[in-house]
């Protein structure tokens, strides 16, 4: 039997001939057609009106930043449940992260948190919130409180593309959202990402920013400093093949999620992460929490005896405000959070996932607490 990881690539044959139709047509690098397609294609599929194709969600974070014109001293508010690309491009900037923790409902930014730091300890300069493990956040509230403060959103919407919130797809809310095609996402370009917008300056100074900050002419002329954050042309054709197929991706992984939750039903302990009222999560990841008090085995137990098994499971992103790098960062709650990260288990959630391995997967959890 072969290892089941937690979300492996899917591609297809109709993705190979994407990469050799860009490849015959000789637009090998940097830029090129199948760029500007994707593009096009991207904004449509998160109701905006600019896209600029980057080279990894984390570029997209640090150019959304740097556009909206955050800088060195400045604050930003920032999910603390979160991979550590999210803080980490507002480090990049010079400005510091402010940690907000999630909520009970969807585990994403707590709008009642929020609130309180907006209200009460600002000023901030932007506010970051992820839309965590395929599931947006309360976009009704948070973009209410973030208006009314005066303070720009930006959406990581890097492990939710394909979403909803009240009908509206993810990638839609604040001034800025970031996306991400690395290679665990719901559709990959290998490496990549993109940053989408209303605001068509925004867009063009973040692809002139990508591009070295190049200044026009025949010469290189220099006035900013610029990144090498554009996507290619080759990996944009790729994006276009597996955008083409979001829709099934989407299926099958809300179907595993179905699956888990009626497997483990009778399980002590076992709780999923909700699905939000007004939203319909990808289930990027299936999550689930493990209260030990009531299941007489953790988290961890289930993990090792999986790993034991050649099967791929991971903690709950560790909070941001329990970091070592940001330590002495200014944090609101935080509990929520912790008890997640303590007790919260992501299964093997890919589209490639067959019936058979699901199976696996869900006899090996129900091993462990067969032996209590």
């Amino acid at each position: 039997m072969t290892r089941i990881y937690l979300s492996p690539p899917d591609v297809s044959e109709n993705d190979k001939l994407a990469l050799i139709r860009a490849f015959d047509g000789g637009w090998i690098a940097p830029l090129g057609p199948e760029v500007d397609a994707f593009e096009k294609e991207l904004a449509i599929a998160t109701d905006r009106a600019h896209c600029a194709a980057l080279s990894s969600g984390t570029a997209a974070l640090h150019l959304a930043l740097q556009v909206l014109g955050v800088g060195a001293g400045d604050r930003v508010l920032v999910s603390s449940l979160t991979f550590a690309a999210t803080a980490n491009a507002v480090r990049y900037t010079g400005a510091e992260p402010v940690f907000v923790d999630s909520d009970d409902t969807s585990w994403n930014m707590d709008p009642d948190l929020l609130a309180e730091a907006l209200q009460s300890h600002g000023p901030f300069a932007a506010c970051v919130v992820v839309d965590l493990y395929g599931q947006t956040a309360d976009y009704e509230r948070i973009v209410a409180l973030c208006e009314q403060a005066g303070v720009p959103l930006i959406e990581d919407a890097a492990e939710a593309l394909g979403a909803t919130y009240q009908g509206r797809r993810a990638g839609a809310f604040g001034a800025i959202a970031t996306l991400s095609f690395n290679g665990n996402k719901i559709f990959t370009t290998s490496g990549g990402g993109a940053l989408v917008t209303d605001n068509e300056d925004w867009a063009e100074r973040s692809r002139w920013l990508a591009t070295q900050a190049r200044e026009p002419g025949p010469h290189y002329e220099h006035r900013e400093i610029g990144y090498n954050y554009r996507l290619s042309n080759l990996l944009a054709a790729l994006g276009r093949s597996q955008l083409a197929d979001l829709g099934r991706r989407v299926a099958v992984r809300r179907d595993h999620n179905r699956f888990y939750r009626e497997a483990f039903s009778d399980l002590p302990g076992v709780k999923f992460m909700p699905e939000a009222p007004d939203a319909e999560s990808t289930f990027w990841l299936t999550c689930l929490t493990i209260d030990p008090t009531e299941a007489g085995t953790d988290r961890e137990e289930v993990r090792l005896h999986l790993e034991t098994l050649d099967m791929e499971a991971r903690p709950v992103w560790k909070p941001m405000h329990l970091q070592p790098v940001f330590a002495e960062n200014q944090t609101f709650g935080g509990s929520v959070s912790e008890r997640l990260f303590v007790n919260g288990l992501c299964l093997p959630s890919g589209s490639t996932l067959s019936d058979e391995d699901r199976d696996r997967v869900a006899a090996a959890v129900k091993e462990v607490f067969a032996r209590v």
